[in-house]
């Protein structure tokens, strides 16, 4: 599976990033916070793929239910 995020001390300070993009991942829940859409994000960021969103959000969503799992 091709990666999603990316950490890098000489990018962006080491700000998680869309992998290979200088996009920082919080920038999506920026948008997504504002009400733009998926394609707002990717229409301004044009480096960042559709799949690497998805992937992110799937792997967010996945965090959430299995954490809520353990709590119940």
């Amino acid at each position: 599976m091709k990666a999603i995020i990316h950490t890098d001390s000489q990018i962006m300070g080491g700000t998680p990033v869309f992998a290979g993009t200088r996009v920082p991942v919080a920038t999506l829940i920026d948008y997504l916070e504002a009400g733009d859409s998926i394609e707002d994000f990717l229409d301004g960021f044009p480096t960042v793929q559709r799949e690497q969103v998805i992937a992110l959000l799937e792997r967010v969503r996945q965090q959430i239910d299995e954490q809520l799992l353990a709590a119940a």
